[in-house]
């Protein structure tokens, strides 16, 4: 065996595996020490040199702080636009609908923070979920009860604001309302949404939301959550103004007050009379049955044309069938939801707009589908004095006509479910609309859309101008007033063509009644537009205005 030779020290020499490949091979010598001077290798997460130690060592600060090398001095300046900031100025002393509108159509981060109105604890502060739905609840009897989608976001806002809950978004459609909250920056959102099952029309309880939210929204009055959730149920619970044999009567004086404005008689009167209070038990039967309100309008639009057709076909001299049919379809025609509609289209609130208006055009399908029966049938047993050529003359009766428009817009505030109060205001304002209207198509011989429209735009000014000084809805001033504006005449004429086979003239007509339709709520809108306009609304400071408007068309 061959024994394995030493060095010169006595050491074994050690193998390649043993010896690591970062240690100088011998007799190469140590190289001197590297100091950091000359550029040795360090780490990326050292601090560098020169950087003070105690800046290093301080605690890591907010992500909205203002940094340690920020100086105003040598900051750069600050973007200014070239119209300049607006200063946002909200007078206490303005309807709460003007500043609530006024912060709706502001962008979200130019939205000031305004004081709640109604105190809480400070250690608790506000019940998120009891507020969101309370404004969830309010919101459902306005929008149930046929107010604009702007006016009930506004309302929804003025709650949300008046309980201390800032950065709110109301949202509102046809049927869905839905709110969202975020409590601040980092927090999630808490959103709530009610859907709208059933509307009605009482003016009365719409009247007295407003005032509930008048009180919540002044500082001077303290309402609880606890005292609004019992305010909100006494309203619910509250009966009809009226009772169900009075709206019956009511509905048979519109249709024949309707049927006087257009030219008809004592005579003429009673049968109008009769055949819509026929047409309103019917249809109250129709509704119990659980029938949609298609099948109920086309129904209800039957008798007061059966009337007609059978007093042509009893030969009953000095009598206008044209003008008994006339007056029924003015106690049918949906007027206040054709100006909800057209307000919420003007006002950006499109999804919303079109839903109304779709549901506006079913019911005027449903009424000329229940008219043309009748005038069919009437026309195949006989009744020739059914002419739209012998029906269309005017009747010049100033005096009768007035009458007949104020007892017109009675009728329609009654059916309506307004206020007492409310009532005489109204009336006179309808009689206001027809004397405007009768000046301009009658005597100064304008066509009759521009003096619809003229008209409608003065009841929609003075029913916003009334409601600015009561504080409460303007729908109580205006809906029944464009009673006698509705184009009753122009929708039965442009039926009796069609019943004729005169398609030509038929679809000319019904054209006409949309045209005067759309001027009805486009001229209200209009007026109610103007009085905010002329009059000093919070805002912008220095006259501007925001629009109601969510796109500007490119």
């Amino acid at each position: 065996m061959v024994a394995e030779s030493e060095g010169p020290e006595g050491h074994k020499p050690q193998s390649d595996e043993v010896r690591s490949a970062f240690v100088p091979p011998a007799g190469t010598g140590s190289s001197p020490a590297v100091t950091p001077e000359d550029g040795s290798t360090t780490s990326e997460f050292s601090v560098p040199a020169g950087f003070s130690a105690e800046a290093a060592a301080e605690p890591e600060g907010s992500a909205f702080t203002t940094p340690q090398t920020y100086s105003a001095q040598n900051s750069p300046p600050a973007f200014t636009p070239a119209h300049g900031i607006p200063m946002i100025r909200l007078a206490k002393e303005a309807p709460w609908q003007d500043r609530m509108r006024t912060m709706l159509r502001m962008p979200v981060h130019e939205r000031p923070a305004l004081e709640a109105a109604q105190k809480h604890e400070e250690d608790s502060g506000p019940a998120v979920p009891r507020v969101l739905d309370l404004t969830l609840r309010i919101g459902e009897l306005l929008l149930a009860g046929g107010e604009g989608a702007e006016d009930v976001e506004a309302a929804m806002f003025a709650v949300t604001q008046a309980y201390g809950l800032q950065r709110c978004e109301p949202t509102v459609t046809f049927t869905l309302l839905s709110i969202s909250h975020q409590p601040s920056l980092v927090d999630d959102p808490v959103t709530a949404s009610r859907t709208v099952r059933r509307r009605g029309t009482d003016y009365t309880r719409l009247a007295a939301v407003y005032h509930l939210i008048d009180d919540i929204t002044s500082e001077d009055v303290d309402v609880s959550l606890e005292e609004a959730y019992r305010g909100l149920a006494v309203i619910r619970r509250n009966r009809h103004p009226y009772p169900g044999w009075a709206l019956t009567v009511a509905n048979g004086l519109l249709a024949g007050a309707a049927s006087v404005l257009v030219g008809g008689g004592a005579l003429v009167f009673l049968a109008a009379m009769v055949g819509a209070m026929m047409g309103d038990r019917l249809a109250w039967l129709l509704a119990g049955r659980g029938l949609p309100e298609f099948y109920q309008f086309a129904v209800a639009a039957m008798p007061p044309a059966a009337v007609a057709v059978a007093l042509t076909l009893a030969h009953v001299p000095n009598l206008r069938a044209s003008a008994v049919i006339t007056g029924g379809l003015f106690a049918l025609l949906p007027g206040r939801a054709l100006v909800a509609g057209v307000q919420d289209g003007l006002t950006g609130y499109y999804i919303t707009a079109s839903a109304r208006l779709l549901e506006v055009i079913y019911f005027f399908i449903s009424i000329v589908i229940g008219v043309l029966i009748v005038i069919y049938l009437g026309l195949e047993l006989g009744a020739d004095q059914l002419d739209a050529e012998a029906a269309l003359h005017t009747v010049d009766r100033p005096v009768v006509q007035i009458l007949a428009s104020m007892l017109l817009t009675f009728a329609f505030a009654i059916l309506l479910q307004q206020d007492r109060s409310t009532v005489l205001v109204v009336t006179l304002n309808g009689g206001v609309a027809w004397v405007i209207y009768g000046g301009l198509h009658y005597a100064a011989n304008l066509s009759a859309v521009p003096s619809t429209a003229v008209a409608a735009g003065l009841v929609g000014l003075f029913g916003q101008l009334f409601s600015r000084y009561r504080y409460a809805s303007a729908l109580p001033y205006v809906t029944a007033a464009i009673g006698p504006l509705l184009p009753g005449s122009a929708s039965y004429f442009g039926m009796l063509y069609i019943a004729h086979n005169d398609l030509d003239k038929g679809l000319a007509s019904l054209i006409k009644a949309a045209a005067l339709a759309l001027a009805i709520a486009v001229g209200v809108n209009l007026g109610g537009e103007i009085s905010r306009l002329f009059m000093w609304a919070p805002g912008v400071v220095g006259g501007q205005r925001r629009a109601a408007k969510r796109t500007r068309g490119f």
